[in-house]
């Protein structure tokens, strides 16, 4: 790889499936030594999940893109040292398990911190590291339920529904990319120590709330599931076409909705008084947004973009992936990359983001083989080959 944003800078990650290792990702994208520890018993779970290509997971390929596999037995006193050696020297170490399973291998911040006091600790679990809740397991389904998301995702007719991809997880990550540059620039720009950055599933995705908690305290409001609509936020919805596709339309800046109106030649709502601002048109809502179900519902999908991008008004399909892929959009910004997998077959995957000026992030390489790095790495250590063939016949490596 050339020189990234964080060229430099070492990242031990210690987790499985989807919020630690999608942390360490994405900085492995941005140029960080990112060295994976995984069970010499399998590795991570996620190279067994969803399709998979010659026995390993497709979503495998993007989640460890970059990333150094090394296989460590944790149960194994030896196996901890070798963790411990590569603490010593890294910036950030990110873990997920649940908490106090670090401390049962000896790994814990105390230990960590006494041998590299400068390190950065990323710990993401469901519910933090403190409080009555701390032990109890944790994954994305329940972060985005007492979080706050699901009661609102889907129609108040019918139960709560989720987002499609495992949105709770996702969230953490980011927060938990936040929490570590900001430890890290405080090390580096203020003469900071090392810390810990304590990142709760459930606390994520409460933190994208919005003024859900505010209007429940002055006012007593509890928002409930609203299906295709932004509640509160005056037209913008999912409407039905002639030939049964849908659009989203988000005309609801009062100079857009003008437009609109005047587009689908609706002038009498266009120049009412009442609908010029949000307020007003919340209080008429239903009349809106009926009005302008039946002006896309006698028109083709087609149509309607053409008519609501003359009028400059934000307009958009429903993508599928295949709409993606074929998409010229997609496709000039480079958000596709062609790559190819270690048997020479080629495969399509996300491009990185965000995008750097100067120093953008890159693909060097798709998820490992597991243990692939393992021989390299431990090298680096002092760990000769009579030693590394001593450690695997123990089951250490």
């Amino acid at each position: 790889m050339t020189q990234g944003p964080l060229k430099g800078v070492k990242v031990i990650e210690m987790g499985t499936l989807i919020a630690g290792p999608f942390a360490a990702r994405l900085m492995a994208e941005f140029g960080a030594e990112v060295i994976k520890i995984e069970s010499p018993e399998g590795g991570d779970p996620l190279r067994t999940w969803r399709k998979l290509h010659q026995g390993t997971s497709l979503w495998w390929y993007v989640q460890a893109r970059n990333k150094k596999s090394v296989t460590v037995n944790l149960k194994h006193p030896e196996g901890q040292e070798i963790v411990r050696r590569l603490a010593k020297d890294a910036d950030i170490v990110i873990e997920n398990f649940r908490p106090g399973a670090m401390e049962g291998w000896s790994l814990g911040w105390e230990q960590l911190c006494a041998v590299n006091p400068g390190l950065i600790m990323v710990r993401i679990s469901g519910y933090g590291q403190t409080g009555p809740y701390k032990d109890r397991p944790g994954f994305g389904a329940i972060a985005e339920s007492m979080g706050g998301l699901r009661h609102l995702t889907g129609y108040p007719d019918m139960a709560p529904v989720r987002v499609g991809v495992s949105i709770g997880d996702s969230i953490a990550a980011l927060h938990a990319v936040n929490g570590a540059m900001m430890a890290l620039y405080h090390r580096k720009v203020n003469g900071g120590k090392g810390q810990v950055v304590d990142v709760a599933l459930y606390e994520a995705v409460f933190n994208l709330m919005e003024s859900l908690l505010p209007e429940y305290d002055l006012f007593g409001f509890i928002r409930n599931r609203s299906g295709a609509s932004l509640p509160g936020i005056v037209p913008s919805n999912t409407y039905l076409c002639q030939d049964g596709k849908y659009v989203v339309i988000g005309a609801n800046a009062d100079s857009i909705f003008k437009r609109m109106m005047k587009a689908i030649g609706r002038d009498d709502l266009a120049d009412d008084p009442e609908l010029a601002r949000n307020d007003g048109r919340v209080k008429r809502t239903g009349e809106i947004d009926g009005v302008i179900a039946g002006w896309t519902g006698s028109h083709g999908l087609d149509e309607v973009l053409k008519v609501l991008e003359k009028a400059e008004v934000p307009v958009g399909k429903i993508y599928d992936i295949a709409d993606i892929v074929a998409d010229p959009h997609y496709r000039a910004r480079g958000m596709i990359e062609q790559l190819k997998l270690p048997d020479g077959q080629d495969l399509k995957l996300p491009a990185i983001v965000p995008r750097l000026s100067e120093t953008p992030g890159e693909t060097g390489w798709v998820g490992p083989a597991l243990g692939e790095h393992t021989a390299e790495v431990l090298s680096t250590l002092g760990y000769d080959e009579a030693r590394q063939r001593e450690l695997r016949a123990a089951g250490v490596i």
